[in-house]
């Protein structure tokens, strides 16, 4: 008999004014790399060789939504979509339907993208509590992180291979500076107000 699968799901980037929103779905494999938790608690070096190692013993997929369609729909839909995208994707190259899927937060897209359409359960700080959030806690922020950097080199001037696109005093500055790029969001309260400038 098959173990269930279980898929694990998460998401980097609701909160900058900049760069895409990326949701991971993951399935890990039998064996399990140690000291998986929530990305934001791990060192960069430490999230960096996870993500190499999770990416080479586990299955996964990535879903992005770039900043103009997060203007177009909303950062709270953009993410439910990043969300459906990569289960889809994942269930697709699994050839296998998920028993449940385990999503960090405390909502799920059931219900709120039509493209959904699997059994899921919203866990808060499930990125700590269950490895398979953990994982694709690590993979969608490392992932989002690379995005970001090969942005900064188009854009240096927004400090973006440090602050990853976050509204820090230094972009934040940059933006009043030299105003919006198409990576930024243009919905987003101080890019729509750097336009005005």
């Amino acid at each position: 008999m098959t173990n269930p699968v279980i898929i694990g799901v998460d998401e980097a980037g609701r909160g900058p004014l900049a760069g895409p929103v990326v949701a991971a779905a993951v399935v890990l494999g039998e064996v399990i790399p140690g000291g998986i938790t929530d990305s934001k608690k791990l060192s960069a070096k430490r999230r960096g060789s996870l993500d190499l190692e999770l990416r080479g013993c586990c299955q996964w997929a990535v879903a992005v939504v770039e900043p103009e369609e997060i203007d177009a729909v909303n950062i709270f839909q953009a993410t439910m979509l990043a969300m459906s995208r990569c289960v889809r994707d994942l269930v697709t190259k699994l050839d296998a339907p998920p028993e449940t899927v385990l999503i960090d937060g405390n909502m799920t897209p059931h219900g709120r993208c039509e493209e959904w359409c699997w059994p899921a359960r919203a866990i808060v700080k499930g990125d700590a509590k269950e490895p398979v959030i953990g994982a694709a806690s690590i993979i969608a922020k490392e992932w989002r992180d690379r995005l970001m950097l090969e942005a900064a080199v188009s854009h240096p001037e927004y400090g973006w291979e440090r602050n990853k696109g976050y509204g820090t005093k230094e972009h934040l500055d940059a933006l009043q500076a030299h105003g919006p790029t198409p990576l930024h969001r243009q919905s987003f309260a101080p890019v729509a107000q750097a336009r005005l400038l």
